[in-house]
């Protein structure tokens, strides 16, 4: 096959039958992840499609304890807040407009935006909800089943709130738009099929395996964990387990979406995976050509440094 393409489309449909690929949107593009690779397509102002491509060795082959299930859900929780946070600071420079100062970040900040963005979503998930509940405790009595009960249905109420409210923005429908470029083109790839925008743009832009249904999937499983912590303990004692127990309920939250991927052939799990779905319809748009050009790019820079390699690691 002397032909790139042809043997790149080759390579394509054996990783297709191998490996499972996985995105995120950022600003004015798409970041795609392998299972070895990963690669950043952000189109410029100017219209060119601009690519950052990286090997991304598995840390399981330095720390075999990551191979362990629960254990490896809570290390890909921090590994892909990290990259994401590393993409978006690629992508908002990338898509600044001729002129405009760009801006790296250093260890330090890249550390600080981390630890912000950490620490609000366990205010605004965890803590905030816990506190609205302890409020209510005249009202609804001293079952600790109910206080816990109360306690996660605001926690998803205030989750749905948020992404409902962030899907209002201008600014941010761009970034879902790319979110549904992403989806589609590893729709694409998991059929099998040539990378082209006519593919691309036929499939789904709901994905089982999208962050948006894990992060509705850690919510459920919190109320679940959560309500083993006895209603009796004071206030600050129940705060910081909420803290302490999220890697425990990321882990499980992971082998649930890993599972539901293998099985969502199935009648049963359709329908457990269906309020994930039906999220994404708000953190999801229609992508145009544009978007996807841009999606497909990102995955074809991602696969080729892949290289064929096989993991069982699940991106999402």
């Amino acid at each position: 096959m002397k032909n790139p393409r042809v043997r790149f489309m080759a390579l394509v449909l054996l990783l297709a039958e191998r490996i499972n690929v996985g995105g995120q949107a950022v600003i004015e593009g798409v970041m795609m992840r392998a299972p070895r690779s990963m690669a950043i397509a952000v189109r410029r102002p100017t219209g060119e499609i601009v690519v950052k491509r990286d090997q991304v060795p598995p840390l399981s082959e330095r720390y075999p304890v990551v191979k362990l299930p629960v254990v490896r859900g809570a290390v890909a929780l921090f590994s892909s807040l990290v990259m994401g946070v590393k993409a978006l600071n690629f992508s908002a420079n990338e898509a600044l407009a001729e002129g405009e100062e760009k801006e790296e970040l250093s260890p330090l900040a890249l550390g600080g935006t981390m630890a912000v963005a950490f620490g609000f979503g366990i205010l605004l998930f965890f803590i905030l909800p816990l506190y609205l509940t302890k409020l209510l405790v005249p009202l609804i009595g001293d079952s600790n089943i109910v206080f816990n009960l109360v306690d996660g249905v605001i926690r998803v109420a205030v989750f749905l709130l948020y992404i409902w409210s962030i899907s209002r923005m201008g600014d941010i429908q761009r970034v879902f738009q790319y979110h549904g470029a992403e989806h589609k083109t590893i729709f694409a790839f998991e059929a099998g099929e040539e990378l082209t925008v006519e593919n691309v743009r036929r499939h789904s832009r709901l994905h089982p395996r999208c962050g948006t249904s894990f992060l509705l999937i850690v919510m459920l499983v919190s109320i679940v964990i959560f309500s083993l912590i006895p209603k009796l303990w004071p206030f600050y004692l129940k705060a910081g387990s909420r803290v302490v127990l999220l890697p425990l309920i990321a882990g499980i939250s992971y082998e649930f979406l890993k599972w539901s991927a293998k099985n969502d052939s199935t009648a049963f799990v359709r329908t457990i995976i269906a309020p994930g779905l039906a999220l994404q319809r708000l953190t999801t748009r229609e992508p145009d050509d544009r978007q996807l050009e841009v999606a497909i790019r990102s995955m074809e820079e991602a696969l080729e440094v892949n290289g064929g390699h096989k993991d069982d690691r699940l991106v999402v």
